[in-house]
């Protein structure tokens, strides 16, 4: 009885489509709101570092002054905190997962500025300046006045 049973799960195995596929000439589709990995919009980015506060594992480093984005793919959990608490949504999760490797990877992303983009940045650090120094140039005359008045 019991290769009759089986004779039947081999015919209907042999007359339908096979239960799994061929991974590598057909590629995995993903469902959508699979967490793979994170991306960065760069040009969007503004650098304010709260991607780098809200990650609970410290993988994700930005650094302002050089407009860098770095993220340690092995050490990303995937939690998407980054993404739901950056303020220019400039990040999202991606579909596809990391591919596997032996080593520690740290993906570098970093903006390249426009020369008027440039000129804009050094106006306003010009601008700072000049409002620090007004900031100082008022505290010390009113210190001197001070002086004047005791």
């Amino acid at each position: 009885m019991g290769i009759m049973n089986f004779t039947g799960i081999v015919l209907k195995n042999l007359f339908s489509k096979p239960a799994t596929r061929l991974y590598p000439f057909e590629p995995q589709q993903y469902k959508e709101r699979t967490r793979g990995h994170v991306e960065n919009n760069i040009d969007e980015c503004i650098f304010c570092g709260m991607c780098q506060r809200k990650c609970p594992t410290g993988a994700i480093t930005v650094n302002r002054e050089n407009k860098t984005w770095q993220i340690e793919r092995m050490n990303c959990v995937q939690c998407a905190c980054c993404v739901k608490n950056c303020p220019k949504k400039c990040l999202s999760m991606g579909k596809e997962y990391t591919t596997p490797d032996t080593v520690k990877v740290v993906d570098t992303l970093q903006k390249i500025l426009t020369p008027e983009e440039i000129a804009a940045e050094e106006a306003a650090k010009k601008a700072q300046q000049e409002k620090i120094a007004a900031a100082m140039a008022a505290k010390k005359a009113a210190e001197e006045a001070a002086k004047e008045n005791a």
